[in-house]
């Protein structure tokens, strides 16, 4: 059997790097990155830090617009698979790059498997959120992170090789925590002590496109009573730039730096106070490590973290982040969401085993 798994994205490659040695101990596999992330931090230290394959295909598709960096892309991922003959795409969550790749696989008949499938927002004006609708739609194999997942999936008439198999950003937490702790200098360049600290990170289109929401955003951020980490996504630094908002961050309050290496990332996470994002990914790693978190918008995907009270959502508004804040001065009982860090072995037999029926 061969797989080709199709990434692009800062949290495909962490979920890529665990599930590929579980495939590659029973299958070919071939590694497509698109190029959709392409700032070193962002991309080729994931691949060292998480030992992932090399990539057969690298196709620097950069950034552009969402129609011109996807059309880019399903150009090049045709010709790509055409050439291979996968007897399976695989793609993770919900990216351009996964669109993509769906597009590609479906229009040439290959059987798509989705990890992370089923997440939903329920809000269209998300670009992500087009993205997993249709690519679900088109998957032949839906792996779903959590029974919340599963039953979106029911709703819209997808039942049939679905499964609830955990998180694979899970298995790598898990697999990687300490070892982030040992190897990460972060803090102490900056002359900080573990939960002395927020972090904060901000990169979804909802907030970066828009003068106002950043303007709050960055507010907020002065007004907290610690110093606030903020990696800056270089996308996000353009958007700044563009608006002449590079001066709101300019402060002793905020330690502003350049996308930070997983590792780091990790490390940062696991030691802050409470973790401020618009990002999924982050999301689940400040609750896969116990952290508080306050989501910077008014909705989202998963939903469990709200629920168990460890994710509050503050939307783009200054009071409520900080008052979210405020919050998490009170301990918060974490929960056990996310799996067990086997799911990437529970990938790879499912795989192995309905692969003759796909």
């Amino acid at each position: 059997m061969k797989a080709a798994a199709i990434v692009g994205a800062r949290p495909q490659f962490v979920k890529a790097g665990m599930l590929s040695r579980a495939l590659r101990r029973h299958m070919e596999e071939i590694i497509i990155h698109t190029g959709q992330h392409y700032d070193a931090n962002m991309s080729a230290v994931f691949f060292e830090q998480l030992s992932l394959p090399h990539p057969e295909y690298e196709l620097q598709a950069g950034s552009d617009t969402h129609a011109r960096q996807t059309a880019r892309m399903l150009m090049e991922l045709e010709e790509i698979l055409v050439k291979e003959k996968p007897d399976f795409v695989l793609v993770f969550g919900d990216t351009n790059s996964t669109l993509a790749g769906s597009l590609a696989a479906a229009k040439l008949h290959i059987p798509i498997a989705h990890v992370e499938a089923g997440l939903r927002s329920y809000n269209r004006r998300m670009p992500e959120e087009i993205n997993r609708v249709v690519t679900d739609h088109l998957s032949t194999v839906l792996f779903c992170p959590t029974g919340t997942a599963v039953g979106n999936l029911k709703k819209e008439g997808i039942t049939r090789h679905t499964y609830m198999v955990g998180d694979v950003m899970c298995d790598a937490v898990l697999a990687y925590k300490d070892v982030a702790l040992r190897q990460s200098s972060v803090l102490e360049r900056l002359g900080l002590v573990p939960g002395s600290y927020y972090l904060a990170t901000i990169h979804r289109a909802e907030n970066t496109d828009n003068p106002e929401h950043m303007r709050a955003i960055l507010r907020a951020l002065h007004q907290l009573d610690r110093p606030v980490l903020v990696p800056l996504h270089p996308r996000t630094k353009k958007c700044l730039e563009k608006f002449g908002l590079l001066p709101l961050l300019d402060g002793e309050k905020l330690h502003v730096m350049e996308p930070l290496r997983y590792l780091d990332m990790l490390a940062c996470i696991s030691q802050a106070s409470v973790v401020l994002t618009d990002s999924g990914g982050v999301q689940k790693e400040a609750y896969m490590l116990h952290i508080p978190c306050v989501t910077m918008r008014s909705e989202t995907e998963w939903v469990e973290t709200v629920a168990h009270g460890g994710n509050v959502l503050a939307g783009a508004d200054s009071q409520r982040i900080v008052a979210a804040v405020e919050q998490f001065k009170q301990p918060v009982s974490f929960r056990n969401l996310f799996g067990d860090g086997k799911t990437a072995d529970q990938i790879a037999e499912i795989l192995m085993t309905i692969s003759p029926d796909l």
